[in-house]
């Protein structure tokens, strides 16, 4: 969790016209290594992060599984506890748009959500660049607002360009660096509190 992320989700939140924007931490992620920081490390530093957020709704669902979680299991939790006709966006960068066919059973995520793309200068859907069964899919769903339908649309919307790294943060915090301004004040007192990622990230 860092600024630029905070940011993403209020350019969304603006732009799409979203009641608000649930924050689901992944908890024992299906297609990835574990993460650096224990769950509850993280789940603190993100209900720290969001504290002064109304708009913002973290939501632990993910946290209580104890299977590997994806993406799609989570839309259809909460698409079972919001409802058939509830609209739901699923928020994502133009990075991860790309690799979308990669995804556990990627094209019921239309059928549970809209997918709605950040596009930030240098990292924007290039048509060229994908496979034909996305390019089909994009060809058919792209639309301009999520509209009053629950699910199915894809959208771009333009981000800031914010060039922070999760990564290089824990780089930073490795090498004894401050990473002051780069992630909200009370995630960085309770990092230093826990004294976490002492390690340099490999």
């Amino acid at each position: 969790m860092h600024n630029a992320h905070l940011r993403l989700a209020e350019e969304a939140r603006e732009y799409l016209a979203l009641q608000h924007v649930r924050w689901v931490p992944s908890g024992q992620p299906g297609h990835r290594g574990a993460p650096v920081a224990n769950s509850t490390d993280r789940l603190t530093m993100l209900r720290a992060a969001l504290v002064n957020h109304a708009d913002f709704v973290l939501d632990d669902g993910e946290f209580r599984s104890t299977e590997p979680t994806y993406t799609v299991n989570t839309l259809a939790r909460i698409r079972r506890d919001t409802g058939a006709e509830t609209p739901l966006v699923l928020i994502i960068g133009g990075d991860q748009f790309l690799g979308l066919e990669t995804w556990k059973d990627w094209r019921r995520l239309f059928d549970l959500a809209h997918i709605a793309v950040a596009e930030r200068p240098g990292h924007v859907i290039d048509t060229a660049r994908l496979t034909s069964q996305l390019a089909a899919e994009y060809a058919s769903r792209a639309a301009k607002s999520v509209g009053a339908q629950p699910a199915g649309t894809i959208i771009r919307f333009p981000m800031a360009a914010l060039d922070i790294s999760s990564t290089a943060i824990r780089h930073l915090l490795a090498s004894g660096s401050s990473p002051r301004y780069l992630l909200p004040d009370p995630v960085l007192e309770y990092i230093h509190t826990r004294h976490l990622y002492r390690k340099v990230p490999t």
